[in-house]
């Protein structure tokens, strides 16, 4: 008997390609567990229950007939509530947006309905993103599936929280200063900031256009490759977009850096530090460790 709850992207992509699942089946199983623990967790603003099911149905229509189709498809994926979706409420964790409703997509939803993608719900957040912790959602703070004394980190928080929770298989979220980063990391998930341009902007909510980047929350980093390598690319409608490299997590990596000034004393929790350390002791086995100068770190908080 196949365990839903031990699924990713890749394992469930295989299964419904090869029949041995439906997407319906697929999709009730996420609806089911993010309309139950949703009522704890405050990790969606928005359940598209009727239109991913409705999805979900065809994209079974699609595989019964025998055509090919792409890692995506029939995959429940949620969406930070900065994207905005056709005839779906987009809140941005504001009650100033709480009866908006776009007439268009945001050009990472439209690549994801493309390839079949399920979309399930949109994830709660720090109001139009200002936020670190999922507190300052004006729909109630998000809660850390871990830890309900805990945050989840934000401001993806719902995004985070909704992936480890297993309410979806993977979701998108946005990062300026850490948005992508810190609540994977409260929440025990891999998110992924990719490079400045690298996926278009193109109807997300701005935090600060000249630092927003959007990217993946996955189980998996196999699943953030597969995500992103899905939503990225050049867009017309984003003037600083650009045509990224391929992610490949098979890259033949021989040099990491280390800023020696994000391990000053001030800072870094030394618990933290102690961590790092023993990371950066087994990549020595296998890669160059350099200590790098970023000289301009200083003023970062400053910019954000």
């Amino acid at each position: 008997m196949i365990k839903l709850d031990d699924l990713t992207i890749k394992t469930a992509g295989e299964l419904l390609s090869q029949k041995q699942i439906e997407a319906q089946e697929l999709t009730k199983y996420f609806l089911d567990r993010a309309q139950k623990l949703n009522k704890k967790l405050n990790c969606y603003i928005t359940i598209c229950a009727e239109n991913a099911l409705k999805e979900a149905k065809r994209v079974d229509e699609i595989i019964a007939a025998g055509q090919k189709i792409s890692p995506l498809a029939g995959i429940p994926i949620a969406l930070k509530d900065l994207f905005t979706t056709k005839g779906i409420q987009t809140t941005a964790g504001s009650k100033v947006l709480e009866n908006y409703v776009p007439v268009y997509d945001a050009t990472v939803v439209s690549r994801l309905k493309d390839n079949l993608s399920i979309i399930i719900g949109k994830t709660n957040q720090d109001a139009w993103g200002h936020g670190a912790s999922g507190e300052n959602s004006d729909f109630g703070p998000t809660l850390n599936p871990y830890d309900f004394k805990r945050v989840p980190g934000g401001s993806s928080s719902g995004s985070a929280a909704a992936v480890a929770s297993g309410t979806c298989l993977a979701a998108t979220g946005t990062d300026t200063g850490g948005s992508i980063r810190q609540p994977a990391s409260f929440c025990g998930v891999f998110g992924l900031k990719p490079t400045y341009g690298a996926v278009s902007r193109y109807g997300v909510i701005a935090m600060a256009s000249s630092l927003d980047q959007i990217g993946p929350i996955t189980q998996t980093v196999e699943d953030a490759e597969i995500l992103f390598n899905t939503i990225k690319g050049k867009d017309e409608m984003d003037s600083t977009s650009v045509l990224p490299k391929v992610f490949n997590r098979a890259a033949k990596i021989k040099t990491i850096g280390i800023p020696k000034e994000y391990f000053s004393e001030q800072g870094l929790d030394p618990h933290i530090k102690s961590e790092l350390d023993k990371v950066i002791n087994k990549l020595e086995k296998n890669y160059e460790i350099h200590e790098i100068n970023l000289p301009h770190t200083k003023y970062a908080l400053a910019c954000y």
